[in-house]
């Protein structure tokens, strides 16, 4: 499907009861502040051109019109400014509340409810994947299995792009906005990362860490790591 066409709606679908304890938190923290965290980053990208040169290099490696799965898209703005730099992208996260805003703030791009886990996509299907911020909240134990699942959907030569917060312990969130939901953000090393993906039959492309935006409340370093599927691109 060509970037910007517009497919059907897709509903949300109601959590299984046998999902992991931590994927149902992460739901239901992320279905309670949604609005309030939409508002709040709405145009933060705008601020941060780092992050959106490493967001334009992966989109140049990828290829334009390739398709791409943002995964854990939240609002949807890292897949409104992927899709403005010509990738065929579609946003998929857990919550339905993230993705009713999601659609709103995007009516020509696909969004899908999801698990990073286990994606309903087909294996090699995707030229491209991003999960900019959502693997921090995976329990460091189940990393392999998520690098894996990337691994089924991406094609040879299909490129990865992960985002997360640099360093070792995990910062707990607890009422934001006032909601009563609770949740910890896992911070990560690059290094670790990679030996994890090299693990997973990727190649390390680019380890990339900036320092701390204390203009944007940030309060620790930031990663960046792209990875390559092994083998030639299609086409």
């Amino acid at each position: 499907m060509a970037a910007g066409s517009v497919p059907p709606m897709t509903t949300s679908r109601p959590a299984p009861a046998d999902q992991p304890e931590h994927v149902r938190a992460t739901r239901a923290f992320y279905d309670a502040i949604a609005e309030d965290y939409a508002a709040m980053f709405r145009d933060s990208l705008a601020a941060m051109p780092l992050d959106r040169a490493v967001m334009a290099g992966f989109a140049e490696l990828v290829g334009r019109g390739a398709p791409v799965a943002d995964v854990g898209c939240g609002p949807g703005r890292v897949t409104g400014y992927l899709a403005s730099l010509g990738l065929d992208v579609h946003g998929v996260d857990l919550s339905g509340s993230m993705l009713a805003i999601a659609r709103r703030e995007n009516p020509g791009l696909r969004f899908e409810q999801g698990s990073m886990l286990a994606l309903d996509l087909p294996g090699g299907s995707l030229g491209g994947l991003v999960s900019w911020y959502s693997t921090i909240h995976m329990p460091p134990e189940d990393l392999p299995a998520v690098y894996a699942e990337f691994r089924r959907v991406l094609a040879p030569g299909g490129h990865l792009l992960l985002a997360f917060q640099t360093g070792d312990e995990p910062r707990r969130h607890e009422r934001p906005w006032g909601h009563p939901v609770t949740l910890d953000f896992r911070r990560m090393r690059p290094e670790r990362v990679s030996e994890l993906l090299e693990a997973a039959g990727f190649a390390v492309v680019q380890r990339t860490v900036r320092e701390a935006d204390t203009r944007q409340g940030e309060t620790t370093p930031q990663s960046f790591v792209i990875a390559r599927v092994p083998g030639a691109a299609a086409g």
